[in-house]
């Protein structure tokens, strides 16, 4: 047990507050207008110490511009007012056009906020949205931002987790995708017994640590349209995936592993969960989608304005908001920022979670 002396309160008071870095995401995108809005509520820098990394002169134009549209000073975070580690560009940003040059900045900001949290300066990351054709337009060939963090944390087991908690009903959804930015043909031949217990793992590890959930419930899709249908529709489930799931009941029977669940009816529950319009009988911890679209459209359906993407499995807290860069309508003061106020706030409840732990 942590014991806390009086006269280090104050100082143990300061290591629990989470301290998190924001990145601007793709600087022609929505990202300095989601921060900004997001920041202008006073409940999300609340109890934790938030520092944008990005640039200077790119927010203060953003700020002035909606400024100069009459936007209320309420709803749009002053620059100034703001901790703000600048990383300025060289090269001509366009609003509304990704290309090498916000590719490249962008870039720029993750590599500023990864090694800053790496050296202990942050417990976290909010990373704004970015555009992967702008990386790779810029040089950068990473399928997404959490493979670059992965890299560079130096870590080989880690996750794409999306979380969300319902405005109807309260009720938290969390979905892990077991494959992620791959073509839908190579998700077969990708999947095997060894990745899906690797994801587990990371999944029953972040239940445990970052939202203190023990004995979890955790729903399995199949891969195929009803499971297989007894190996009709495809045979992967009888083949592998039906018996991975015994080893694992044998391996863990302090879990309750549902499934493989057909992938369509898998998301009856986590819906009427959601919108609370019929009575829902005991609803998972968790669920384990297959492959990228399996678990990513019933999520958006669901929470498109407030799902957080989570990276599991770093040593240190990751998230970002769940849309992409809307170049189609940045710079016009139209993007919400639920998402980016949600991707914080969740930010700041897993750093305490884990802060909690250490001080136990």
């Amino acid at each position: 047990m942590y014991q806390v002396n009086p006269i280090d309160l104050q100082t143990v008071q300061r290591e629990k507050r989470p301290r998190l870095a924001v990145t601007l995401g793709d600087p022609a995108g929505i990202g300095p207008e989601v921060i900004l809005k997001a920041l202008a509520d006073p409940e999300v820098s609340k109890n934790c110490d938030l520092v944008v990394v990005g640039s200077q002169d790119l927010l203060l134009q953003t700020y002035q511009f909606f400024k100069n549209l009459g936007q209320n000073a309420a709803d749009v975070a002053n620059p100034d007012d703001l901790n703000v580690i600048d990383v300025p560009s060289d090269q001509q940003i366009i609003t509304g056009v990704g290309n090498q040059a916000s590719g490249a900045a962008s870039f720029a900001y993750m590599e500023n906020a990864i090694a800053r949290t790496l050296a202990g300066e942050f417990d976290g990351i909010v990373t704004g949205p970015i555009a992967k054709s702008a990386w790779k337009a810029a040089g950068y060939h990473y399928p997404g931002q959490t493979e670059l963090l992965a890299e560079k944390a130096g870590v080989s087991r880690f996750g794409m987790l999306f979380v969300a908690r319902s405005p109807f009903t309260n009720w938290t959804l969390r979905a892990l995708l077991a494959t992620t930015h791959i073509p839908l043909n190579q998700v077969a031949t990708t999947l095997t017994p060894q990745l899906l217990t690797k994801k587990l793992d990371l999944l029953v590890e972040c239940l445990e640590q970052d939202f203190g959930i023990e004995n979890s419930k955790i729903a399995i899709a199949g891969l195929n349209p009803h499971s297989g249908e007894m190996g009709q529709l495809g045979t992967e489930e009888i083949d592998w995936l039906i018996p991975w799931l015994a080893q694992e009941r044998k391996k863990r029977p302090h879990l309750q592993l549902e499934g493989p669940l057909p992938p369509d009816t898998m998301w009856v529950k986590p819906g009427q969960a959601w919108f609370g319009n019929s009575p829902v009988p005991n609803p998972a911890d968790a669920y384990l989608a297959l492959y990228h679209d399996q678990g990513l459209i019933p999520v958006k359906l669901m929470a498109f304005d407030r799902a957080v993407n989570t990276t599991i499995g770093l040593p240190f807290v990751r998230t970002s908001p769940d849309h992409g860069t809307a170049f189609d309508i940045a710079g016009q003061c139209m993007a919400d920022a639920t998402s980016m106020k949600a991707a914080i706030n969740l930010a700041k409840n897993l750093v305490h979670q884990r802060k909690s732990l250490v001080f136990q």
